[in-house]
């Protein structure tokens, strides 16, 4: 199973930025893929969920509005759309993958995990 996180960089405060997540090595359908989010010196924090077998989607409350999330199952990817950045979204950004047909909010249920990507909001 591999994830791969990408997409991340420099943007200043009211922007956006796509991150994408390519999975691989599992059927994907059966998957719920979530994406996390660490800042310096604070815990993981849960920003959405995808049920990739019928796309339903869950959000942060602090991301809500903000962040789009959606899946391309056909090409087993999934896309992160951040617009309206703010310097608090500074974080690095993981995407996880849970054998679940159901959101899991809960970092400490997904199996396997990419390498994060790196989002930097300026003020």
């Amino acid at each position: 199973v591999q994830l791969q996180a990408s997409g991340g960089g420099l943007v200043q405060a009211g922007g956006s930025l796509r991150l994408s997540c390519a999975a691989s090595g599992f059927t994907f359908d059966d998957y719920a893929i979530g994406w996390f989010r660490q800042a310096p010196g604070k815990e993981r924090e849960g920003v959405s969920c995808i049920v990739s077998s019928d796309g339903s989607t869950y959000y942060a409350d602090s991301v809500k509005g903000r962040f789009t999330l959606s899946a391309n199952n056909a090409g087993n990817v999934v896309y992160l759309q951040m617009d309206s950045l703010k310097p608090e979204d500074t974080a690095v950004y993981y995407c996880a993958a849970v054998p679940e047909w159901r959101w899991v909010k809960v970092s400490s249920k997904y199996r396997h995990w990419g390498r994060g990507t790196l989002v930097t909001v300026s003020s």
